[in-house]
């Protein structure tokens, strides 16, 4: 509509003042048009002749569109407490409320709004409100006790080789917290922060979790998923949960996968609420109200090159242990351990480890699968297993090549031209490189 037509709906409302339609329609044309201030007057009279919900939600959408959202939200929760609200009322509620900064009440609001028509979508509200996350369904944590501690039966022994790793893991962790008293007289806290990173498929979890066995102390194991939620302050909230259950069950190994993903360079987030959950992060690593006496945090990356380097202070994840792919006496071992109960024939586990170098154990475990599979179809003849030679690992090994390849492309060129403080000076050893 143009003033013309304006001017004639308001010289109509002259002869008939008490018109509603008339001057509903004069209203909301002046609120369509930002003359604001006109279409104030008119709802204000409207609400004089007729208190009805059209006329309050047009009156607060005036509100906040003139900025005025307190005056916007008294006029809502009238019309929401009178139960006569639909879902463009609650979002335009949701909308003021995070105006104000009340973060909790506009997050409550718009989760109405989704339980009514969960197809119902606000770009602003969920830019602002949900964060977005690798599966498309929320994840609540709920129990703890029963979805993460366990008590681990498992210990080094049951990890084949790796025996640098575990020495180093034993220097560092596992006498801490088998001797707290003599760190105690030094005044050195037993716990903090460790970061195992390596190529994917590589023992990292296992690992873990054996260490967590080999001092007797409880385990708790949390992904990606476990942490993040849709609605921003929700995953803060998830992980100071899940840092609180590992302090109150010391001695205790918290190990968090996927770290690169949770901490983030900061400097590459888009997203505020990434940031937020890093900092409330750092804050359950060394923060003041925290004790973390008794608490060893494992974090596992493939990529250390993406974590902040926040997290590499001292006090948090100080210590940088390189899980390299298994080296030919730990293939031998995880060789001996995979197949201790398959149906075996005589096997040359020197042979057979020799040829899958730079194999991972995720590699091993591809390869014996590819074997068994290969055995199966002629065991399907008389249905008697045959059992597993040499020769048939050989041929799976000509099937299947190392995975761990394509993260050493990536990562010598990050140990080659991004490692001055010498972080990654054990991927250059491991491929005999001299820099």
């Amino acid at each position: 509509m143009n003033d013309s037509t304006i001017e004639s709906l308001k010289e109509a409302l002259k002869h008939s003042p008490e018109n509603v339609p008339l001057r509903t329609l004069l209203a909301e044309t002046l609120l369509s048009m930002n003359r604001l201030d006109e279409a104030e007057a008119e709802y204000s009279q409207l609400l004089k002749i007729t208190g009805d919900t059209k006329a309050r939600v047009g009156l607060a959408t005036v509100f906040f569109k003139k900025g005025n959202y307190s005056a916007c939200n008294v006029i809502l929760e009238e019309v929401i407490e009178s139960h006569q609200a639909d879902l463009q009322t609650l979002t335009l509620y949701a909308k003021a409320l995070l105006k104000e900064g009340e973060l909790e009440k506009a997050m409550a609001t718009y989760k109405k709004v989704l339980a009514v028509d969960s197809r119902y979508v606000d770009e602003e509200l969920d830019r602002e409100l949900r964060m977005k996350r690798p599966t498309e369904e929320p994840e609540d944590i709920e129990e703890y006790d029963g979805r993460f501690l366990q008590k681990p039966s498992i210990n080094f022994a049951d990890v084949g080789g790796m025996e640098a790793v575990k020495k180093e893991i034993e220097l560092k962790i596992i006498k801490p917290l088998l001797h707290p008293d003599l760190y105690k007289a030094y005044g050195k806290k037993v716990g903090g922060g460790i970061l195992l990173y390596g190529p994917p498929g590589c023992g990292k979890t296992y690992l873990a979790k054996a260490t967590a066995g080999q001092v007797n102390a409880k385990f708790i194991n949390v992904g990606l998923n476990d942490i993040l939620d849709m609605w921003i302050g929700n995953s803060e909230k998830n992980l100071h949960e899940i840092f609180e259950l590992a302090r109150r069950n010391a001695p205790c190994v918290l190990f968090i996968d996927e770290i690169d993903a949770l901490g983030a360079s900061r400097t590459d987030m888009k997203q505020s609420s990434g940031r937020h959950l890093i900092n409330q992060f750092l804050q359950e690593l060394d923060g003041i109200n925290n004790n973390n006496e008794g608490v060893l945090i494992l974090g596992a990356t493939n990529t250390p090159w993406n974590v902040d380097p926040a997290f590499r202070r001292p006090g948090r994840f100080d210590r940088i242990i390189f899980v390299p792919p298994p080296d030919e006496a730990s293939r031998n071992a995880i060789l001996q351990l995979k197949l201790k109960d398959r149906p075996i024939d005589a096997i040359d586990y020197g042979q057979l480890a020799k040829k899958i170098e730079n194999y991972s154990g995720a590699d091993i475990d591809a390869i014996i699968d590819i074997a068994i599979e290969l055995k199966l179809e002629s065991s399907f003849a008389d249905g008697v297993p045959k059992p597993l030679d040499t020769k048939d690992l050989l041929n799976a090994i000509k099937k299947h090549k190392p995975s761990t390849q394509e993260w050493f492309m990536t990562a010598k060129n990050f140990a080659m031209f991004a490692n001055d403080a010498g972080l990654y000076d054990d991927i250059l050893a491991y491929l005999k490189i001299k820099k």
